[in-house]
């Protein structure tokens, strides 16, 4: 699914490069995008402070934060149903600010149903939960063939699919985000929530794959 190809060194052994480095140059959009911050700066807009409590925020926004929402509605049934019935409170409860999402969806993998989470318009992702969508999500080839061929795809990443268990797909779009619950691994009864957390990977929340395994196979 990666578009991402490794680059071959065309250097043989003792050969060196008879031209410098390219250097890193601001794209016009980002020369304009730090020109504005200085207005701002400089007008008395914003301040430093703001920018950097921006950036602060941006940066806590990460799979962690839905691993955690996972580890826990592993070990407390009480909070999965309320995860489910409610995923903004309970992400409240949890410290972690949903309140920018307008309709938040946990999907709950079971024995016989799984889920996978798509956008197929863009990019629409619960960034607050999850953070940056990984590019493969954002690309064409996983937006338009996670609708008509979902088990391909999930074989792609190593995920098999029994034939006897359904596979749901859901559409994200501007005023829904879903979150996928996976399924806990089996052999984890004794882990601790922390442990547990471990366990919970960003694919296994947008459902193209399962949680890691309680002990990874030889």
């Amino acid at each position: 699914m990666s578009d991402v190809h490794p680059v071959s060194n065309h250097l043989k052994a003792g050969e060196q490069q008879d031209h410098e480095h390219p250097r890193h140059e601001l794209s016009y959009h980002a020369k304009r995008v730090y020109a504005i911050r200085e207005l701002l700066l400089e007008k008395g807009v914003l301040t430093q402070e703001d920018i950097q409590r921006q950036i602060d925020y941006q940066e806590a926004r990460s799979p962690a934060n839905g691993a955690r929402l996972v580890a826990r509605a592993w070990v407390e049934p009480d909070f999965k149903a309320r995860l489910i019935a409610d995923p903004k409170a309970a992400c409240a409860e949890m410290g972690i600010d949903a309140t920018s999402l307008n309709e938040f969806v946990v999907l709950e993998n079971t024995e016989k149903v799984r889920y996978l989470v798509v956008c197929t318009l863009c990019s629409c992702y619960p960034r607050p939960i999850l953070g940056r969508p990984p590019d493969w999500y954002k690309s064409l080839n996983y937006r338009s063939r996670a609708v008509i061929d979902p088990r391909g795809v999930m074989r792609e990443f190593g995920q098999g699919v029994a034939d006897d268990v359904e596979v749901r797909v859901h559409d994200s779009t501007a005023d829904m985000r879903y979150l996928v619950l996976p399924q806990r691994p089996a052999g984890t009864e004794g882990m601790s929530v922390k442990e547990l957390e471990k366990l919970v990977t960003r694919d296994s929340m947008i459902g193209i794959v399962d949680a890691l395994p309680a002990v990874p196979s030889l």
